[in-house]
């Protein structure tokens, strides 16, 4: 092993991934990319690092939504917890938690609408609690000539809450998902997707929706005109949680306290951002006051609306059973091991 890399208390594996198509060929992809993440020096959970602190990899995204985590290892936060953190870069979407179910992250964060279908195809998934909720944080963007959603043909989506958001703005506006063709993409190629016209519309976090906008389309609003909001969750599998609880606990705590000074200080979070995963400082300035950073545990709330959302599945046969949510939605937990 690298001994530079090993004494790393807190780290951002820089290899991003490219999924394209059905979901289980993504994730066979995502398991080969993180596979080889792991074999080039990354230490597992079951070990620890140079400091005799446990390892922990946590799956997430590349958008400003994620800054409690980048600010988190910006200002040594969680090798203050006592816990060596590495933050494994996704494009987003279900990439996250299918690294957890593939044994390549212990932990992941991911939005209800995109964690509830994993948890079919994997019923060890747990939600550990909320560290974020938006209304706004998502949008539409049109096609620049598309005036009206009954115009609208062709969509590009990614999965979880991508294609729910825009299987619900599609049925807000009186239109049959099933008459629009919804093509499986990544964040950062449905842009362009937009802009050479293979697209009418797509719904998406920022900072696709700001380049979507720039580039042959505009915003026509955010998913809360059509009645969806978000909530994002920690996740974790069973088999790694059940020996691993108080590491679990002291990263939520970390996340938590990384929430609040992303609500006090918005200026440090951006910058916390930029240097972590490059994006520009105002763009993040900007977005931040959409989403609300505010960490707590899963109530009964929570499992009333994960089961509007997998009711909303199961009639667009976009899963084929209920997950267990007495099961795989922890409530308790947070209060128990993170508050």
């Amino acid at each position: 092993m690298n001994t530079e890399r090993a004494s790393n208390t807190e780290r951002v594996s820089k290899r991003g991934i490219s999924r394209r198509g059905a979901t289980a060929v993504g994730c066979t992809a995502l398991a080969l990319v993180l596979v080889t993440a792991c074999s080039a020096g990354t230490t597992d959970s079951a070990g620890v690092s140079s400091a005799g602190k446990p390892t922990v990899r946590v799956a997430l995204g590349v958008d400003a939504s994620y800054a409690p985590f980048y600010l988190a290892v910006e200002r040594g936060m969680f090798a203050k917890a006592g816990v060596n953190v590495e933050l494994v870069k996704t494009e987003g979407g279900p990439a996250a938690s299918e690294a957890v179910s593939a044994g390549t992250a212990q932990i992941s964060a991911n939005a209800d609408s995109t964690a509830l279908p994993l948890m079919v195809n994997n019923p060890d998934l747990r939600a550990l609690g909320v560290f974020q909720s938006s209304d706004r944080y998502l949008k539409v963007v049109l096609r620049d000539g598309i005036k009206s959603p009954k115009q609208i043909k062709t969509m590009a989506s990614i999965g979880g809450l991508g294609l729910y958001s825009t299987h619900r703005y599609l049925q807000h506006n009186g239109i049959n998902p099933k008459s629009v063709k919804i093509l499986q993409s990544s964040p950062p190629e449905i842009p362009g997707m937009l802009e050479q016209g293979s697209i009418d519309a797509y719904v998406l976090f920022e900072p696709w929706a700001a380049r979507g906008d720039a580039t042959g389309g505009h915003i026509a609003g955010t998913i809360g005109d059509f009645g969806v909001k978000y909530v994002q969750w920690l996740l974790a599998d069973q088999s790694w949680l059940k020996d691993n609880e108080d590491t679990a606990g002291k990263i939520f705590k970390v996340v938590a306290a990384a929430d609040k000074l992303v609500t006090d200080d918005p200026a440090a979070a951006a910058k916390a951002t930029k240097q972590q995963v490059k994006l520009p400082e105002e763009q993040t300035v900007k977005v931040l006051p959409e989403i609300t950073f505010t960490a707590r545990g899963i109530d009964e709330a929570d499992v009333a609306e994960s089961k509007k959302i997998v009711d909303f599945y199961l009639a667009q046969k976009l899963i084929k059973k209920s997950p267990e949510l007495g099961t795989t939605l922890l409530k308790g937990w947070y209060e128990q091991n993170a508050k």
